[in-house]
């Protein structure tokens, strides 16, 4: 069986009740045993949720099983495969998701999905191999570009077209239909503190932070019938990142360890208690202090302000 989780830790009590008690919550990517997705599919569903819907791709081994442990616990929950950068398929998931939520829309999405990079030095170049001709070197040094460059892509693909396939479908349910929706796009403190070798991961993430302004201002008159949120989370102990978790290279001159998911999750759901409006449009970094052993958890509010400054010099005409 592909489910590993603890139940019992996704429990937050009374005071995390609000987050998801009685809502119809879908979570792109949550069916990934140990991920992110996954924890937040199992604090919804422990935490009052009146059904959460479990999407995956390629993970259904996980993702069926991930059903099954909430059904066991007393919750409702249904499978959902589809492939969030095809426009064909997540069409078709529209009417499916509709009949597995008792006729009704999302109340919450997380869109969740996303992949992440084997890493490489974004613009530099490979080290030459000691007796390697140069046709030799030319043909490697290609093989690898192209490699590194569809890595990127399938990030960037999955990230961005994903999140903006899954707005456009069911903010514009939300509208039709006059039902209030709140989604919330998951993203990376590293959109904003660039880590090397992920060029992909960090444009997507950073692509993600303008959905809420720009779904906003497309919305129009609509707009407050529909919330969004950019949660931007700190390093996460997942099956991505489990080879990194003792390397402090990697995560050390941020966070004195790697957080759990339930960690993350109980602080994500505790945001999420908090009034629509106040975290509407909002960027939230979590941030980790404190030690290993006494681990310190708070949000902050990144705003993303644009200056402009007239320049001393024109161009001639």
């Amino acid at each position: 069986m592909a489910y590993t989780a603890e139940y019992s830790s996704f429990e937050f009590g009374k005071g995390f009740a609000s987050a998801f008690k009685d809502k119809r919550v879908l979570i792109t990517g949550s069916g990934k045993d140990g991920g992110i997705g996954q924890s937040l599919a199992l604090a919804a569903a422990a935490n009052g949720a009146a059904v959460v819907g479990v999407h995956f791709h390629s993970s259904y081994r996980d993702g069926f099983d991930l059903v099954d442990a909430i059904s066991a616990e007393g919750g409702t929950a249904f499978a959902l495969q589809a492939d969030v950068t095809s426009m064909s398929e997540l069409w078709a998931s529209r009417s499916y998701v509709v009949e597995q939520m008792g006729n009704k829309g999302p109340d919450i999405i997380v869109c969740n999905s996303g992949l992440s990079e084997t890493g490489y030095r974004f613009g530099r170049a490979l080290p030459e191999i000691d007796g390697e001709s140069r046709a030799e070197r030319r043909a490697r040094v290609r093989a690898t570009f192209i490699s590194d460059l569809n890595e990127s892509f399938q990030v960037l693909d999955t990230k961005i077209d994903g999140f903006v396939s899954m707005t456009h479908l069911w903010a514009a349910e939300a509208v039709y239909h006059n039902q209030p929706l709140q989604i919330i796009y998951i993203s990376s403190m590293q959109a904003i503190e660039p880590g090397i070798a992920v060029p992909g991961y960090v444009v997507a993430n950073w692509a993600v932070l303008r959905l809420p302004e720009v779904l906003r201002v497309n919305l129009g008159r609509s707009a407050e019938l529909v919330s969004s949120t950019c949660l931007m989370l700190p390093f996460i102990r997942t099956s991505m990142t489990e080879a990194h978790a003792d390397n402090k290279k990697v995560f050390g001159r941020w966070q004195p360890r790697m957080l759990e998911t339930h960690e993350a999750a109980r602080s994500i759901t505790r945001l999420l208690t908090q009034p629509r409006e106040e975290i509407d449009l909002g960027n939230f970094k979590l941030n980790v202090s404190g030690s290993a052993e006494n681990i310190e958890l708070a949000w902050s509010r990144i705003r993303l302000e644009v200056e402009e400054d007239a320049l001393d010099w024109q161009p001639v005409v």
